[in-house]
C-alpha cells in the first residue's frame, strides 16, 4: 500500500521555515548548542535538526515549546502569558454556534 505524501500549501511551508529560522537565530543568541536545547526540551538533537529547518512532520507543541524556550514571541511580543487572548478567544467562540452543518438538500425558496 503506497502512501501520498502530505502536501501544504506554500504559506504554511514559509511560515514553518520561518519559525524554524528564528529558533535557531535565538538559540545561536542565547549561546545554547543543539544538544542544550534538546535536552531542555527533552527531544533527540536530530528532532531539534528538524524544527529548525522548519520540517512540518514535528509535533507543534515540541516547535512552540522551542521557540519560548529561545525567547522567540509566539503571537505577541514578550508576552508572559496568553491567557488574556485565550479568554477574548472563548468569548468569541461561545457567540458561534456549537456545530456546523452543511444543508443535505438545496432550500427551495424561489415564490
Amino acid at each position: 500500500m503506497s502512501v501520498t505524501p502530505r502536501t501544504y500549501s506554500r504559506l504554511t511551508e514559509e511560515a514553518l521555515v520561518l519559525l524554524g529560522k528564528q529558533i535557531r537565530l535565538a538559540r545561536k543568541r542565547r549561546r545554547m548548542s543543539e544538544r542544550d536545547l534538546a535536552s531542555r526540551i527533552g527531544i533527540a538533537r536530530s528532532t531539534l535538526q528538524l524544527i529548525e529547518r522548519g520540517k512540518p512532520s514535528v509535533a507543534i507543541g515540541l516547535v512552540l515549546e522551542a521557540a519560548t524556550l529561545t525567547g522567540v514571541d509566539l503571537f505577541v511580543p514578550e508576552a508572559t502569558t496568553l491567557a488574556s487572548q485565550i479568554e477574548r478567544v472563548d468569548d468569541k467562540l461561545a457567540l458561534m454556534p456549537g456545530s456546523i452543518r452543511v444543508a443535505r438538500h438545496d432550500v427551495d425558496d424561489d415564490f
